[in-house]
């Protein structure tokens, strides 16, 4: 099921529980502001999901409510990440969906990280 972006935070969400530790996780990366983890159900050799600590709904929401801080710390670990696990030479793919229409499906802001091989073209034409 799809989110509707402009709804309030849900802290019942799978990633706020994992970020409880309620839900175990593959952590690949942490630190104040980000965690990192493998999907659950990976669609490439490497699939990875990064969110921010904070209750944010989605992209918007992080970009309009988080601080200067965790904004900057988000993007570092994101970076970080791709980095630490080789993938910026061979390249790598960031997503980040934001409501129905792009079909978020957890409402907790997350970027999925995907490398490993050929992607492809991003859109189906």
């Amino acid at each position: 099921m799809a989110v509707d972006a402009t709804q309030p935070y849900d802290d019942q969400n799978v990633f706020a529980k994992i970020l409880r530790g309620e839900i175990p996780n593959r952590t690949v990366y942490e630190d104040d502001f980000a965690l990192a983890f493998h999907d659950i159900n990976p669609q490439a050799p490497t699939h990875v999901l990064v969110i921010p600590k904070g209750s944010y709904v989605c992209w918007d929401d992080f970009s309009a409510r988080a601080s200067d801080a965790e904004i900057t710390g988000f993007v570092r670990a994101v970076g970080k990440v791709a980095r630490d696990m080789g993938l910026v030479a061979p390249g790598y793919r960031l997503l980040a969906n934001t409501g129905l229409d792009a079909h978020q499906e957890v409402p907790h802001l997350h970027v999925h990280l995907f490398a490993g091989r050929p992607l492809g073209p991003m859109l189906a034409r």
